[in-house]
């Protein structure tokens, strides 16, 4: 074997060896986002959870009466945002939840 063909064995073997590791670090990243996925559905689920006991609770105040020109606090404030972004996430979620599985369906 020339020194040629010896180079050309080492560098196809290389090749390789990158490309397992592209893979390996491929499976790791899918991983990672996975990971990342379920806490973050985990996150919407609690945030939605948490503004539909604040819905329930602001029901059973709403007997007391409350001055017409009073500000909101900043607690109700932000738990109608969290629940507005809850319902956003869901949604957006759910989307792209489908369209990923139809795009899969279609490679199968």
């Amino acid at each position: 074997m020339n020194p040629l063909e010896l180079r050309k064995e080492l560098l196809i073997a290389e090749s390789e060896l990158n490309r397992a590791q592209l893979a390996g670090d491929m499976a790791a990243l899918t991983a990672e986002v996975r990971t990342l996925t379920d806490r973050a559905k985990s996150f919407g689920s609690i945030a939605s959870s948490a503004a539909v006991l604040v819905a329930a609770l602001a029901a059973f105040k709403r007997g007391k009466s409350v001055d017409a020109d009073a500000k909101p606090s900043w607690l109700k404030t932000i738990l109608k945002g969290a629940g507005l972004i809850s319902t956003l996430w869901l949604a957006f979620r759910s989307r792209g939840h489908d369209h990923e599985s139809k795009r899969s369906n279609s490679r199968a």
